[in-house]
């Protein structure tokens, strides 16, 4: 599938059609990630007065506002978003803010709560649609980490094992990593984070663990590439399996301690999109995300984060050509950037994240016209506690050599 470029494409794949995507909002949908019941009547995306509704509440709002924009967002959010970036890197934007009154957060639940975290007790953080969650983050849950943790205590290994949590997971697992004296990290600074936790217990080298959580992809990729350990030093532990599926021999003899979860975008590309792709576009540049599958990331050009993927593309020469792998929305906006560029979709399919195409239009509208109404929604609030330990695992990140 090629992304429309002005410049001729050399092989003819479709822009998809739109995805059939759940408008929530208008009633209640508890069998959603996380369930959600709207208030208040939720605007058409078909009203042709929505823009201008959009543009009166922002500016009715004003300076009390500060809206986020993830990158992976819709075109119609992010051009009412102030600051456009990855996860982190919005959240710090926020922090930044202290005199915004609320921070509408147009990404997904974990940013929200990342954000939370980050901003002062002042200030509120909206969520304009509650079902907005991650699939990746839901794939880890507290209970289930605090029973893996149990299972490595009985296997005599807990204490020479460091917890590292990526950014895309809930402020519980945050706060958890911070209890056991772990660190965040994100898809750019993995390998830091990785090293700085192998450092605590005896170095890369020695024979300490780390438990990586939650997408097995990202640290069995970041263990390999950047850190020198091999396929044979990571094992998956399966949280639905007694003791993980792996035996006390397997937990002694691991390095890395991956969870078993992963990207629903991410986890689509193949290798055989990879060779496809060679194929169809001689001289192409393959570039994907650390959170694809190592068999992908083996196999492509460039491997980087979200904003390493951006800076790539604005650093290419014109004419060059180009297939990346990640989310929809991204690339093609990455492509409407470059026209001199050939920029092609990766996979064959659709590959929106669809819970955060969850966050449209409509839902901003109601949530900022609710704000102008003086009815605060979807506020998110993360538990005091959990707040002050998942602060100090994401404080030891930002003290992290390097970032």
């Amino acid at each position: 599938m090629s992304i429309a470029t002005s410049a001729p494409s050399p092989v003819g794949f479709p822009e998809p059609a739109p995805s059939a995507l759940l408008l929530l909002g208008r009633g209640v949908d508890l069998a959603s990630e996380r369930g959600v019941e709207c208030v208040g009547d939720l605007p058409s995306p078909s009203d042709p007065d929505l823009v201008e509704r959009a543009r009166a509440a922002r500016a009715a709002l004003g300076d009390r506002a500060f809206i986020l924009g993830h990158h992976y967002q819709r075109d119609e959010v992010i051009d009412f978003a102030d600051v456009t970036g990855d996860s982190f890197k919005l959240a710090r934007e926020a922090a930044a803010r202290p005199d915004a009154e609320f921070v509408i957060f147009c990404g997904v639940h974990f940013m929200a709560e990342s954000a939370d975290i980050l901003t002062s007790d002042t200030q509120q953080v909206i969520l304009p649609d509650l079902a907005a969650g991650c699939s990746m983050a839901d794939m880890a849950a507290i209970d289930q980490v605090e029973d893996a943790w149990d299972v490595l205590v009985d296997a005599g290994v807990a204490e020479r094992t460091v917890p590292v949590t990526y950014m895309n997971s809930t402020a519980a697992i945050k706060a958890f990593t911070g209890r056991h004296g772990g660190t965040i990290c994100t898809s750019s600074n993995a390998h830091v984070a990785l090293r700085w936790a192998f450092d605590q217990v005896g170095g890369v080298d020695g024979t300490g663990k780390v438990l990586f959580m939650p997408d097995q992809h990202l640290g069995r990729n970041t263990a390999v590439r950047e850190l020198g350990l091999s396929l044979e030093d990571c094992v998956v532990f399966d949280p639905r399996k007694p003791n993980g599926g792996l035996t006390t021999e397997e937990l002694e003899a691991a390095r890395m301690i991956l969870w078993r979860g992963h990207c629903s975008v991410h986890g689509r590309f193949s290798e055989r999109n990879v060779t496809d792709i060679r194929a169809a576009a001689p001289g192409v540049t393959v570039l994907v995300h650390p959170e694809c599958k190592n068999e992908v990331v083996e196999a492509a050009d460039m491997v980087g984060s979200t904003e390493y993927i951006i800076k790539a593309l604005d650093a290419a020469p014109a004419g060059s050509v180009w297939a990346i792998g990640t989310e929809l929305n991204l690339v093609r906006r990455l492509a409407a950037a470059h026209p001199d560029k050939q920029v092609h979709y990766l996979d064959s399919t659709v590959c929106f994240c669809s819970t955060m195409n969850r966050i449209d239009l409509p839902h901003l509208v109601w949530a900022m016209e609710s704000l102008v109404a003086g009815r605060t929604v979807n506020r998110i609030v993360v538990d005091a506690d959990d707040a002050h330990w998942a602060r100090v695992a994401l404080d030891q990140m930002l003290a992290l050599p390097g970032y």
